[in-house]
């Protein structure tokens, strides 16, 4: 069987590791970047459906969540309704960042998809896409202390 997942670990990897490089110079480290981008994305955001987002257990998207607050990129805001509830919001300096994480992203599309007819980037994005879906259904199974049978 062809090591299908270990070239996508290794994409993923070599590209986290350029980001955390290049947005070093904003003060985003070890992958905040990612969570910012979905605090862009989707203002008013719960914590708990962030971590689902990008697939990390509540504890590793705490801690990340509280350094971009501590470093002013994000705040929370009480919910009108339940004052429980903490909402997730750029502040003025993530989004001045954001555009230029777009940018980064964007570029490293173009570069990683060079040389493929638009069918083809099609087809890898539709794939990955049914991979995706396959393993979000164990990441779920795993998260509520099932163990998988190999």
């Amino acid at each position: 069987m062809k090591e299908i997942l270990r070239e996508i670990g290794t994409i993923a990897r070599a590209l986290d590791s350029i980001s955390n490089i290049e947005f070093k110079e904003y003060d985003l480290t070890k992958g905040q970047y990612l969570y910012l981008v979905r605090i862009c994305e989707t203002p008013g955001i719960i914590q708990e459906k962030l971590a689902e987002m990008i697939k990390v257990d509540r504890t590793t998207a705490a801690r990340a969540i509280k350094k971009l607050e501590i470093n002013g990129f994000l705040e929370k805001k009480e919910d009108k309704h339940n004052k429980k509830i903490k909402k997730l919001f750029p502040t003025e300096k993530g989004k001045y960042v954001y555009p230029f994480i777009k940018r980064e992203n964007d570029y490293s599309n173009i570069v990683a998809l060079d040389g493929f007819s638009e069918g083809e980037v099609e087809t890898i994005f539709n794939l990955l896409q049914r991979v995706r879906k396959n393993v979000e259904k164990d990441w779920e199974y795993v998260k509520k202390g099932n163990k998988r049978k190999y």
